[in-house]
């Protein structure tokens, strides 16, 4: 099940990137591109084997700055927030 998953997003990825040239989904930065940030990163921890374009794309992905620095925040990022330690 998982795997008809992976392969239909590589599928769109490869058919966006032919369509409109990369590096991006669409050629240039886009919210497709951010959508799809999280599927990269989960790709990356699980050590996905993708085709070569789409590693290539998820390596971009995974420099765009905005990412970087949304996962450096991520890391020091508190594991309990007093805001949300409310008992309803």
């Amino acid at each position: 099940m998982a795997q008809a998953d992976i392969d239909r997003v590589m599928m769109i990825w490869r058919e966006c990137l032919a369509a409109y040239g990369g590096p991006f989904l669409f050629g240039e930065l886009s919210i497709a591109d951010a959508m799809y940030a999280p599927v990269c990163t989960r790709f990356n921890t699980y050590d996905v084997k993708l085709d070569p374009a789409c590693a290539v794309y998820t390596r971009s992905i995974l420099a765009w700055p905005a990412l970087a620095q949304w996962i450096a925040d991520a890391k020091v990022e508190r594991e309990e927030m007093d805001e949300l330690d409310v008992e309803f």
